[in-house]
Order: structure tokens, then C-alpha cells, then sequence
């Protein structure tokens, strides 16, 4: 029997491993002191342990552990990356590169430069989500001064060239900013052979906690800070340091890094069996994105003649999205889909994220409980028309 209600959304958040908890715990209570608490035993204590996790967090993307400064999550990473460096760029490099698909919170800031003044150029994507080199190659010109592009898509997990991007970045002299906050800790990351100069990650994607994440800088890359005071992180983010979520963060690391060859064969096993399973029921499924080019534990699916509404309500006890958790109280389709279908985006569009905890058994429910909504909702089963108006009245058997 499974346990309901099945969490199939780990693109929007994960839960804390246990490993994680355990490493994390002592810092609330007994080992409370402040990192910069350099006279005594409590703060050296603390700064040992946000020592081994920046080590860790390193490890994890092939970086050093100088290169690493931990912030709040991926969003102030990114927010530091894009406008760290618009900060101290030089007046004949006021060009910013990003695409289509980005997270906003690396749109919005790069809209907001073009609102100062710069020059913003977005590089479209194709149906199936990947951007063409030849596209971004044509789009970084000599005043470029940085260009930033994700690893991996937070609603449709398609993946993008990002060596052939940092190659070509590199290569005109622009700074090169990776949003890995939905690929680190699930395909390999290597700032080193991907010649990334700036990469920005979270805990809470990948079984850490949520409220800490960390920004990869280059040595020798120069950024502006967002906020200033004591110095903390070489004085690139101030404020004292999250101890147990920094803890949290690099155990997450450590784990992934042991794991995620395994854990990537055993999530696209489960993905490929929720695929062909909604296909052998139903006609009308239909991936978003490239199937190959994307994170294992990802599907993104548009079911044709349904409302997404109605779909979403028919589901009840099965936790998915629509689309990036930062916008799903919006009713329309997402930037995303919009960027890769030429007409009208789809409504009736899921996204599903497996996780380290998802079972085939669960795998299996949600593909029986979409096939018998997505029937009747077309009009070919046999409930009644006040089906999909409550929640509760679902049941978790149907």
C-alpha cells in the first residue's frame, strides 16, 4: 500500500537526509559558537566545521575550497554573480549574455542592468530546450562582461554545452556564470574542465538544508559585494555564517559526491518506467524538452486536451508542479514553455521530480492515479463532472 501523499516535486525542494540531520544537530546546541569568535574554543570549534564544509562543497564541482562562498541560496548567489560583477565592470564592457529558460532570479537582475543602461541580449532556445552554440557564440561581442547560462533547467531538466559555452566565454574575455542550482549534486559539475568562472548552487535541491547555498568564485575574478560589514567570506558577503546550515550543506555535498552515479541510474530507471507507463495508458502524452539532454531524476510532460487546472486540482494526493515553485501561484504557462513552443504554451503541463526516496511503487501510483484523471477529465470516464472540484473527494484508491 502506498503511503499517501506521494512527493513527486523534488525540482521545488527535497527533504533533509537523515545523514544531513545528524551532521547538522550539534551545531544548534552544543557547538553553538561564532566562526569569527577567534579567542576561544566554541568559535574555533565552528570554524573548523564551516572549513570542512567548504572543503566538501569544493570537492563537489572540482573546485578549490578559497573559491568557495556560502550565501543564503542559489537566488543571492546569483543575484552576487550577475551584479557583483555589472559592479566593476569596465565602462566598454556593459553587455550581458543569458537565455531564455534562465531562473528569474537570474533574469530579473540581468533586466534590471538593462533598465541602467546595459545592453541585455537573451538567447532563444529550441523546442526541444537546448540552446544552439552558434547562437551564443554570435551573441558575446568585445564588450561583453559576463555571460550566464544554467546547467540545467528548473522545469524541463534539459541540460545545456556548458564547456562549449565557458570555452567561448573565456575565449572573448567574458565572465562565465552557471546557475547549477538544479544540476550540482546530480550530474557531474566541473568548474575546472567547464572553464566556469562563476557557479552558484543550494542545499535544499539536493537533501540539504533550505536557507544555505554557496557561490564558486574564481580566483582572480572580482566581484562587488550585495552586502557589507564584518568582513565575513573575505569580505565578498558579510554576516555571520549559518554554522548548522553550512554543516547541513557540505554533508549534502560529501553524500552527493559518494552517490550520484547510483542515485542518477537508479531516478532515470524510475523516470523511463513513469514515461512508459503514462504512455502505455494514455494517448496524447507529450515530453517537453529534450529527453536525452536532461537531469535523470526529471520528466516534464504536456497532456493534450486537459485543463492544467483541473488536472492539477484531479491529482489531490500526488505532489507535483507545474512549473518552477518560485511562480506556481500563476495561472498562466511559465517563461519556460513559452520560450520553447512557437505558438500558444500548453496548460496542462506537469513536472515531476524524482527523488532519492521515490519507489517504483509510488512510480506506479502516479501513473495509474494520472491515467484515470486525464480519462475523465476528456470526457471518457466514468466519474462525475463534480469529480475534480474537491480534493478531498479524490480518495486516495482512485
Amino acid at each position: 500500500m502506498v503511503r499517501t501523499p506521494v512527493y513527486l516535486d523534488c525540482h521545488a525542494t527535497t527533504p533533509v537526509d537523515r545523514r544531513v540531520l545528524d551532521a547538522m544537530l550539534p551545531f544548534f546546541t552544543e557547538s553553538f559558537g561564532n566562526p569569527a569568535s577567534s579567542s576561544h574554543a566554541f568559535g574555533w570549534k565552528a570554524q573548523e566545521a564551516v572549513e570542512r564544509a567548504r572543503r566538501d562543497v569544493a570537492g563537489l564541482i572540482g573546485a578549490s575550497a578559497r573559491e568557495i562562498v556560502f550565501t543564503s541560496g542559489a537566488t543571492e548567489s546569483n543575484n552576487l554573480a550577475i551584479r557583483g560583477v555589472a559592479s566593476l565592470a569596465a565602462p566598454d564592457r556593459r553587455h550581458i549574455v543569458t537565455s531564455a529558460i534562465e531562473h528569474k532570479s537570474v533574469l530579473e537582475p540581468a533586466r534590471d542592468l538593462e533598465r541602467g543602461g546595459w545592453r541585455l541580449t537573451v538567447v532563444p532556445v529550441g523546442r526541444d530546450g537546448c540552446l544552439n552554440v552558434d547562437d551564443v557564440r554570435a551573441a558575446i561581442t568585445p564588450d561583453t562582461a559576463l555571460v550566464s547560462v544554467m546547467a540545467a533547467n528548473n522545469e524541463i531538466g534539459v541540460t545545456q554545452p556548458i564547456a562549449d559555452i565557458g570555452a567561448m566565454a573565456r575565449e572573448r574575455g567574458a565572465v562565465f556564470h552557471v546557475d547549477a542550482a538544479q544540476a550540482a549534486g546530480k550530474i557531474p559539475v566541473d568548474v575546472e574542465a567547464m572553464q566556469i568562472d562563476l557557479l552558484s548552487l543550494t542545499g535544499h535541491k539536493f537533501y540539504g538544508p533550505k536557507g544555505c547555498g554557496a557561490l564558486y568564485i574564481r580566483k582572480r575574478t572580482e566581484l562587488a559585494p550585495l552586502v557589507s560589514g564584518g568582513g565575513q567570506e573575505r569580505g565578498v558577503r558579510a554576516g555571520t555564517l549559518n554554522v548548522p546550515g553550512i554543516v547541513g550543506l557540505g554533508r549534502a555535498c560529501a553524500i552527493c559526491r559518494a552517490e550520484m552515479a547510483e542515485e542518477a541510474a537508479r531516478t532515470r530507471r524510475l523516470r523511463d518506467r513513469l514515461l512508459e507507463g503514462l504512455r502505455a495508458g494514455l494517448d496524447g502524452v507529450v515530453v517537453n524538452g529534450c529527453l536525452d539532454r536532461r537531469l535523470p531524476n526529471n520528466l516534464h510532460v504536456t497532456f493534450t486536451g486537459v485543463d492544467g487546472e483541473s488536472l492539477l486540482i484531479g491529482i489531490g494526493d500526488i505532489a507535483v508542479s507545474s512549473g518552477s515553485a518560485c511562480s506556481s501561484a500563476s495561472a498562466t504557462p511559465s517563461h519556460v514553455l513559452q520560450a520553447i513552443h512557437a505558438s500558444e504554451a500548453p496548460s496542462a503541463s506537469i513536472r515531476f521530480g524524482l527523488g532519492r526516496h521515490t519507489t517504483e511503487e509510488e512510480v506506479d501510483y502516479a501513473i495509474e492515479k494520472f491515467a484515470t484523471v486525464v480519462r475523465h477529465l476528456r470526457g471518457t470516464g466514468e466519474f462525475s463532472t463534480g469529480l475534480c472540484q474537491s480534493v478531498p473527494g479524490l480518495g486516495p484508491d482512485l
